[in-house]
């Protein structure tokens, strides 16, 4: 086993060291492990074709094009002024504004990247114009957007999702602790929703306290409600969108890959019929935007399942989990290792790639401690959430940098006390289950 072990680590590593694409370090080392156990190398293919063929999976594509087309549809421009009209003339207002219409654009996209190139095109030379840094404006959209995959619909909630419900949970923890192994995407998203308002509150937090330590003003004109519906007038049919979608989600109405087909319908028929501004060639963008995405993910879940296959065939996940469990039985201190693990993690590895490798060795771990599988998902995309605004990954700082023209440098130093603050928002939902757990309850998970 350890020779196993040895051949896939040691390929993964020396490939990825030699500057190989995630996808091709996982293959090839999943790869050169069953010819090192003389397996048939079909079984490989078989293994990994029946990971993208979950029904769950149709969310994902769905998703991305409909944050696409909303975009193309003038829906995000709109919520964009909306957030602008609730800010008003508060300290740091346009700061609050990006915040804001991150958290809405991230309702509909489920994804970090998408939404930081979504909201940034608008709000970052908007916060320039006014005067903020053009720097702090950067940091600032990139710290936000990684909510894109923590307010549900969450693509990497679906990925962890569809890598847990191919997990059975230990006999012994079904019959200590009952119906809590069960696992659902639906619930993920729910379980989402709290921890996402708590990570922008802190945010919130920190960008008033940085605006008035730089002197970042509000709009010229005073808060008005007069404004704020205007405002709401002119995007009804835009705040609608993450309602219907969420909305179907949380009553049980429709599952999350069927409120995904709902969100491209709707999309259209906006587009379309309501502000008139979606065109043909603008589907076809979209079309090519998620089919490039979605192939790049596809081909990551393809090779990282056969990878966690290995691992769990070779038993590592159990090993860890006892390595963990036998330093100490605190649950507060084997969650800070597992989060300052993630954290670590985040920075260099790309986040669906995490996920999918990582969930195999951590949830026997959640598992073994009483910790609820739901609980532990969100806490772990919360952890990675935070790798999209830290170097040397950070896909939200290099999408920052290239509308703002901040270096990445600048960008990563001035977007470190977000970090910080979201750090210690994730402590208090490791440590707070009921912050994850309580609006699932409450919908009947």
């Amino acid at each position: 086993m350890d020779s196993v072990v040895e051949v896939l680590f040691g390929a993964f590593l020396l490939l990825l060291a030699i500057g190989a694409p995630i996808t091709v370090a996982l293959g090839v080392s999943g790869l050169a492990a069953f010819m090192f156990l003389g397996d048939n190398p079909i079984k490989i293919v078989q293994i990994a074709f029946r990971s993208v063929g979950n029904f769950p999976l149709m969310a994902l594509p769905a998703f991305i094009l409909a944050g696409a087309l909303m975009e193309a549809a003038g829906i995000s421009r709109r919520l964009v002024t909306l957030a602008e009209s609730l800010a008003g003339p508060f300290t740091g207002g346009l700061g609050v504004a990006t915040v804001f219409a991150c958290l809405f654009f991230g309702a509909i996209s489920g994804s970090g990247p998408a939404t930081t190139a979504a909201v940034g095109m608008l709000m970052i030379p908007a916060m320039t114009a006014r005067g903020y840094d053009k720097g702090y404006a950067g940091s600032l959209t990139a710290s936000s957007g990684s909510l894109g995959i923590i307010i549900p619909p969450s693509i990497p909630m679906v990925i962890f999702g569809i890598a847990g419900l191919g997990m059975q949970p230990p006999p012994a923890a079904i019959e200590k602790f009952g119906t809590f192994a069960s696992l659902s995407i639906s619930k993920l998203f729910i379980a989402g929703f709290v921890p996402g308002m708590l990570i922008s509150g802190a945010l919130l937090i920190m960008n008033y306290y940085l605006s008035k330590k730089r002197g970042y003003t509000g709009s010229d004109e005073s808060w008005s409600f007069r404004g704020v519906l205007c405002a709401l007038y002119k995007g009804f049919w835009s705040v609608l969108a993450p309602l219907v979608i969420l909305g179907g989600i949380y009553t049980g109405f429709f599952t999350p890959t069927e409120a995904a087909i709902v969100a491209i319908f709707y999309t259209l028929f906006v587009g379309f019929a309501i502000h008139r501004e979606l065109s043909f060639s603008d589907i076809g963008r979209s079309l090519e935007t998620t089919t490039w995405i979605t192939g790049r993910v596809l081909l990551i879940l393809f090779t990282a399942t056969v990878f966690g296959r290995l691992l769990v065939e070779n038993r590592i996940p159990a090993i860890i989990a006892e390595g963990l469990l036998s330093l100490t039985d605190s649950l507060y201190l084997i969650w800070a290792l597992i989060i300052f693990f993630l954290l670590f993690v985040g920075m260099f590895m790309e986040t669906l790639a995490t996920i999918l490798i990582l969930t195999p060795v951590l949830l026997p771990v959640a598992y073994n401690l009483g910790i609820d599988p739901t609980h532990f998902g969100v806490v772990m995309v919360c952890c990675l959430a935070i790798g999209f605004q830290t170097p040397p990954l950070g896909e939200n700082l290099f999408i920052a940098s290239g509308i703002s023209g901040s270096s990445i440098e600048e960008l990563s130093l001035k977007a470190l006390p977000f970090a910080a603050i979201n750090i210690i928002a994730v402590f208090l939902i490791a440590y707070v289950p009921v912050l994850s757990l309580w609006l699932p309850q409450l919908f009947g998970y």
